[in-house]
């Protein structure tokens, strides 16, 4: 029999519990939330609505529907990881930047090797989920001065 590595828990970190996204009514719980949340951010980074569903690889009239009324559906674990990463970019932004810039740098050409002089939404837009995480990743180890 193998052995394994095993850490203890860590005196001062509470392991965080992560909500199962298989479950159709966990999945229902978060989504108005989310949905409010995804609706602000893309109000703030001043995208249009092909572009917000672009960004949750959705149609444009269901995400009219939705933001009509948040209540109205459950979305899926790919749609609310998208959102989550989407949210993790937008605080990121915000301790990294100024207002203005936090709110442009999504739409703005970057010089960023990773980008290539497109912008990050063009770049998040066309990759998916990977990208997301990518871009999330980059922008916290820019505020960590990593």
């Amino acid at each position: 029999m193998a052995s394994t590595a095993v850490l203890s828990d860590v005196p001062g970190y509470q392991t965080p519990t992560i909500p199962d996204l298989r479950d159709p009514a966990t999945r229902a719980e978060l989504s108005k939330g989310a949905l409010i949340g995804f609706f602000a951010i893309v109000s703030s980074w001043k995208l249009s609505m092909s572009q917000a569903a672009e960004l949750l690889d959705k149609s444009r009239s269901n995400l009219y529907k939705l933001k009509e009324n948040p209540e109205a559906g459950s979305l899926s674990r790919d749609e609310l990881t998208r959102i989550s990463y989407i949210i993790g970019i937008n605080r990121a932004l915000h301790v990294a930047f100024p207002e203005k810039l936090a709110c442009e740098w999504m739409t703005r050409p970057n010089n960023n090797s990773l980008f290539r002089g497109e912008t990050p939404f063009a770049y998040v837009a066309q990759e998916g989920i990977p990208a997301l995480h990518q871009v999330r990743m980059m922008l916290d180890a820019a505020r960590a001065g990593n």
